[in-house]
C-alpha cells in the first residue's frame, strides 16, 4: 500500500508540480508564521521571568552567563550546523548546498537561540528566524519529494515569511528575501515570496493582534536645513557601521583561532561582559526594543541614549563574536536609533526651532544603520515606512542611507554576511563566476588528495614524507578537516631554524590558506599557484572550506593547456 501510494504521488507531483509548489508555498507562511510568533512569545516570557524589571541585580550577572554557557554547550554537542546569525547560513544552503537544511538544525536554531535571547544577551531574533523559516520551507519540499532546484527555490520564500512575521513588515521582507538572499530583486519566485509573506504576516496580526513593532508619532520635516542634519546623520552611522563590522570580525576572528575544544565556553565572554554591564545598566540587557520605543517618542534623555549606544556597542560586538546564537538586525536598529536620538537631541538643542524632535532623527537613524552595516538600503526604506506609515521621513531616510552606504562600502568593502561566511569557510559564487560559466573548471582535471600531512605531525616527519613525493606541497588536515598548505621550502626553512619536533600546526598561524573551488577557472587556479608559489592547492567545498574534496596539481594544469614537462608543444 505504502509502494502504491508512493506511485501515486510521484506522478500526481509530475503533472501538477507548480500547483503543489503553490499550496506548498501557502503552507510555508503559516508554519514559519506559527514559528516566529512562539520565538517571539517564548523570549519575550522567559526573559521577564528570568531578569524582571526590577528584580534583584544578581539576577542581571549570572543570567547572561548561565544562558551562554547552556548554548554554547548546545551548539557545540549537538548543534554545530545552527551557528551564526542565519542570513550566511541560508545563503550558503541556497548556492552551495542544494537547497539543504536539516529539521535538526531547525530545531537547533530555534532552541539556542531562544536560550541566548531569553538570558538577556542582546542579539536579534530575526536573522535567526530567517534560518529558521528557511529551514521549514527545506525540510518540507524534501519531504514532499521535490526537485532539488525546487527545495532551493523555496528557500527564499520561507526567508521572507520569517521576516514579515519577526518585523511586522511585508513588503520589507519580500525585497529583502530578494535583495539580500536570492541577491536578484527579479528572481522568479517573487510571487511564491509575496504569497508566504503574506501569509506569515496573516498569521502574526491573527495572533499577537494588528500593532507595529513601534508605536511612532507623526513626525514632519521642520525646516530644509534639517536635510543637512540628516546627512551628518547617515555619515555618523556609516563610519559606526564601518566600526561594528571591523571590530565584530576582528574579535570573531580572534576566537574563531582559538582550538575546536574549547568553542563551547566561548560564549560565556559575552555573557560576562553583559552581565557586567546589566549589573550598572539593566538597559544593556536583551535586545531592548521597548527602549528604541522611548527613543522615538522622545521620552528618552540625551545622556541616557549616549550611554546605551556605547554599552550596547561593545555588548552586542562581544556576544556576537564569542559565538552566542543571534542576529545583527535587531542590534543594529538599537544602535540606530540611540545614535539617531543622540544626534537629534544636541541638533534640537542648539536650533529648536529649526529641527523636530530627537525621535524623528532615533527613527531616521535605524534605518541609516541596518543600511549600513546589513547594506541592504532598499529594505531599510520600506521597513521604516511600514513601521511607521509615514511617508515625511522617506526623503531624510534615502538622503541618510545613501551617506550611510556610501561611507560603510567605501572603508569596508566586503559586506558583514560575506565576511562572516568567509570566516566559517563559506565561499559562495559571485557574479564573475557566472561570467566564467563556459571556461574549463577545475573539477576537470581535479584528483584525489593521497598524500595529506596531520597537524599532529612534526616538521622532522612531514620533511621526511614531503621530500619522498614529487610533489613540493602537501595539505594539512585535522580531523578529517584541512587546515593548510604547507609547502617543501617553508618546512626546511622550520627544520634548520630548530623547529624540527614542534608540530605543524605551529606553521600555520591564519584562518585562511591557498584553495580553489571545483566550479573556479584553470587561470585563477594558475595564478592562485603562481601567488602562493606552491605546485598544487585543495579543492574546498563552497559551504566548508575545511571539507577537502580533491587537489588540483601544477603538473595536471599544464598539461591540460597541452604544455609538456620540458615545455615543447
Amino acid at each position: 500500500m505504502g509502494t502504491g501510494f508512493l506511485q501515486r504521488w510521484t506522478k500526481l507531483r509530475e503533472q501538477r508540480e507548480e500547483q503543489i509548489f503553490l499550496a506548498l508555498t501557502l503552507l510555508i507562511g503559516a508554519l514559519v508564521g506559527l514559528a516566529v510568533v512562539a520565538f517571539i512569545v517564548l523570549t519575550e516570557r522567559l526573559g521577564m521571568r528570568l531578569y524582571p524589571a526590577h528584580g534583584s541585580p544578581w539576577r542581571r550577572v549570572l543570567i547572561p552567563r548561565a544562558g551562554s554557557l547552556a548554548m554554547g554547550y548546545l551548539l557545540f554537542r549537538y548543534f554545530p550546523n545552527a551557528r551564526g546569525s542565519g542570513v550566511p547560513q541560508t545563503k550558503a544552503a541556497l548556492f552551495a548546498g542544494n537547497g539543504f537544511i536539516s529539521l535538526r538544525t531547525v530545531l537547533g536554531k530555534f532552541a539556542c537561540t531562544a536560550t541566548t535571547l531569553a538570558s538577556g544577551i542582546p542579539l536579534g531574533r530575526e536573522g535567526p528566524s530567517v534560518q529558521v523559516g528557511a529551514g521549514i520551507a527545506s525540510v518540507l519540499g524534501r519531504a514532499l519529494g521535490l526537485s532539488n532546484d525546487k527545495v532551493k527555490a523555496l528557500l527564499p520564500v520561507g526567508a521572507s515569511a520569517a521576516i514579515a512575521a519577526a518585523f511586522n513588515t511585508p513588503m520589507a521582507a519580500v525585497v529583502f528575501s530578494l535583495e539580500e538572499v536570492m541577491g536578484d530583486l527579479n528572481a522568479p519566485v517573487l510571487g511564491s515570496v509575496v504569497l508566504a509573506s503574506a501569509t506569515s504576516w496573516a498569521i502574526l496580526r491573527k495572533l499577537l493582534g494588528s500593532n507595529p513593532l513601534f508605536h511612532v508619532p507623526q513626525y514632519e520635516l521642520v525646516h530644509p536645513l534639517e536635510l543637512g542634519i540628516y546627512a551628518v546623520l547617515g555619515v555618523a552611522g556609516g563610519f559606526l557601521s564601518v566600526g561594528f563590522t571591523r571590530l565584530l570580525l576582528a574579535m570573531r576572528k580572534r576566537f574563531l583561532r582559538l582550538p575546536r575544544k574549547t568553542w563551547w565556553w566561548h560564549p560565556v565572554a559575552g555573557g560576562l561582559t553583559v552581565g557586567l554591564m546589566g549589573w550598572f545598566v539593566p538597559q544593556v540587557l536583551g535586545v531592548g526594543y521597548s527602549y528604541v520605543g522611548d527613543a522615538l517618542n522622545g521620552s528618552m534623555a540625551l545622556k541616557m541614549m549616549a550611554v546605551l549606544l556605547a554599552l550596547k556597542f561593545f555588548a552586542v560586538v562581544t556576544s556576537y563574536a564569542s559565538g552566542n546564537a543571534g542576529g545583527i538586525f535587531g542590534p543594529s536598529l538599537f544602535l540606530g536609533a540611540m545614535l539617531g536620538g543622540a544626534i537629534g537631541g544636541v541638533a534640537h538643542h542648539f536650533l529648536p526651532g529649526y529641527t523636530a524632535s530627537p525621535g524623528a532623527y532615533a527613527l531616521v537613524g535605524m534605518g541609516t544603520l541596518f543600511a549600513g552595516i546589513v547594506r541592504a538600503p532598499m529594505t531599510s526604506v520600506l521597513m521604516i515606512f511600514e513601521m511607521t506609515r509615514n511617508y515625511s521621513v522617506i526623503v531624510p531616510l534615502m538622503i541618510a542611507n545613501l551617506a550611510s552606504l556610501f561611507i560603510s562600502t567605501l572603508f569596508q568593502k566586503p559586506p558583514i554576511y560575506e565576511a562572516l561566511a568567509h570566516q566559517d569557510g563559506i565561499h559562495l559564487p559571485s557574479s564573475k563566476t557566472h561570467i566564467e560559466a563556459d571556461q574549463r573548471k577545475v573539477f576537470q582535471i581535479m584528483r584525489q588528495a593521497i598524500e595529506v600531512l596531520a597537524v599532529e605531525a612534526s616538521v622532522h616527519e612531514a620533511l621526511e614524507r614531503i621530500e619522498a613525493s614529487s610533489l613540493h606541497a602537501w595539505p594539512v588536515m585535522d580531523q578529517g578537516n584541512i587546515v593548510g598548505v604547507l609547502n617543501r621550502a617553508t618546512l626546511k626553512n622550520a627544520h634548520q631554524g630548530g623547529k624540527s619536533e614542534q608540530k605543524l600546526i605551529s606553521l600555520l598561524d591564519s584562518l585562511e590558506f591557498p584553495h580553489v573551488h571545483t566550479d573556479h577557472a584553470l587561470h585563477l587556479a594558475l595564478h592562485r599557484m603562481s601567488h602562493a608559489h606552491l605546485d598544487i592547492l585543495p579543492v574546498v567545498d563552497r559551504a566548508d572550506m575545511h571539507k577537502l574534496e580533491g587537489i588540483i596539481t601544477l603538473r595536471d594544469l599544464l598539461d591540460s593547456y597541452g604544455v609538456d614537462s620540458i615545455g615543447s608543444a
